[in-house]
This record gives C-alpha cells, sequence and structure tokens, in this order.
C-alpha cells in the first residue's frame, strides 16, 4: 500500500497514534452502541415476523404498521440526529485513518466498510420501507403486492419484478434490521481487536524492555531503547 496512506513508521508507542483509547475511537463507539439500542427497541416488534413459526395475525400487522407510521412521522428533529450520529461515526473513522498506522488500517479499515455497509442497508431497505408504510400503499386496491405473484399482471407490473405485499414488505424490514444490529456488532468487534493488538503489543514492548534492562546496565546503560514487534514490521516493509 502507498506510504502516503499509511505511516509505517507509526506504533502504539508514537505520541499522534490513534488507538482504541483515543477519542475517535469514542466517536465510532457511541454512535454504534446507540444504533444498537435502537435497533434492540425494535427487536419485540420484528420478533414475530422472523424468530416464530406461529401465524401472523392480521391485527398484529396493524399495530406493527401504526408503530412504524409513529416512528417516520416523528418530527424532524429526531431525523436530525440520526444525520448527526451518522457523520458523528464517520468523522470517529476519518480522523483515525488521517495518517494512519498499520493497525489503523487493518482494524478501523475493515470497520469504515462495515460502517458503509450498514448506512446502505439503513437507506436503501428501512428508509424505503418506512417511507411505503407511511404512504399506505398496501392498503390501495390497485396495489399489486396484494395479489398472488402467479396474479400479478403486466400491466401492474410493468418491470417485471415481485412486487411483495405488506407482509413479505414487513419481513424485510425486519431482516434490514437483524443485518444492521450483526453489522454494528462487527464494528465493536474490530474496535475490541485494536485493543487486544495493542495491549499484546504493549506487552511485547515491556517484556523486551525488561530483558534488555540487565545488559544494558552492565555495558554502562549505552545501548538505545528496544524496537517493539509494529517497528520490526515496518523495517521489513521499508527494506
Amino acid at each position: 500500500m502507498a506510504d502516503k496512506w499509511v505511516d509505517w513508521s507509526k506504533n502504539v508507542r508514537s505520541k499522534d497514534y490513534r488507538g482504541s483509547s483515543s477519542f475517535a475511537t469514542f466517536l465510532i463507539i457511541g454512535p454504534v452502541c446507540f444504533f444498537l439500542g435502537i435497533l434492540f427497541a425494535e427487536f419485540p416488534y420484528d420478533f414475530p415476523l422472523l424468530w416464530t413459526s406461529d401465524p401472523i395475525e392480521p391485527t398484529y400487522l396493524d399495530q406493527l404498521e401504526t408503530h412504524l407510521k409513529f416512528v417516520h412521522q416523528s418530527p424532524p428533529l429526531i431525523s436530525r440526529m440520526l444525520t448527526i450520529m451518522i457523520v458523528t461515526g464517520f468523522l470517529g473513522f476519518f480522523t483515525k485513518l488521517f495518517k494512519a498506522s498499520e493497525s489503523n488500517m487493518l482494524f478501523d479499515g475493515a470497520s469504515l466498510v462495515l460502517y458503509v455497509i450498514g448506512v446502505g442497508v439503513y437507506i436503501a431497505n428501512i428508509v424505503k420501507g418506512l417511507r411505503f408504510v407511511s404512504a399506505g400503499i398496501w392498503h390501495a386496491p390497485d396495489f399489486p403486492g396484494n395479489l398472488p405473484p402467479a396474479q400479478q399482471s403486466p400491466q401492474q407490473n410493468p418491470d417485471g419484478r415481485l412486487v411483495l405485499g405488506r407482509e413479505d414488505s414487513l419481513k424485510v424490514m425486519a431482516a434490514s434490521n437483524t443485518i444492521l444490529a450483526l453489522v454494528l456488532v462487527g464494528v465493536l468487534v474490530l474496535q475490541a481487536g485494536q485493543w487486544y493488538a495493542e495491549r499484546k503489543d504493549n506487552e511485547e514492548y515491556e517484556r523486551v524492555a525488561r530483558e534488555t534492562a540487565v545488559p544494558e546496565k552492565g555495558a554502562g546503560g549505552a545501548a538505545g531503547s528496544p524496537a517493539t514487534a509494529a517497528e520490526k514490521r515496518a523495517s521489513k516493509k521499508k527494506q
């Protein structure tokens, strides 16, 4: 990878290293946990659609549709807060990836990919589904999704694509919530992995420092500080 994107000389002991204990990590973990909390609150509504084989009553679909309408038609302040939280997460990623170290590129780069996937699922499936719920298209008498797939005429659906009905569309939204939750948990796992890798690097640095402390004293203390594992990898890449 080009040196302009990665600073191979940077390690956990560098002053400008932005690792798991930096404020940028807080900017990432905060929004991720915020969205996981929202998805956890939605789980009781999604459970009957995905995680049980019991038949779904029409009254439950009516209640779920009313709930989703209330969510989508909430005051503009709510949607602005969600947008601010999404942007805050991107700000944390871009801060950590500016003049990134090898650890930043591995853990924060992969976390950013998952975060972008989550935002894509949110915009493409969840927001679009909420708009359909608020528009009430499923209750229109000429809506093709109210008919079985075999009875959907080309005049109603000129594109030839299958139009889902209310129940199937709500199941897609519930599945999107589950996918989004898994993606966000993956971001937390990668951030925890970065913390664990930093801990191992610090332990190795301290071990090497202890091993070289006695020979340095015997030789008059003229030797320099020991190199960490990250510094050794950086020197190999430069060679």
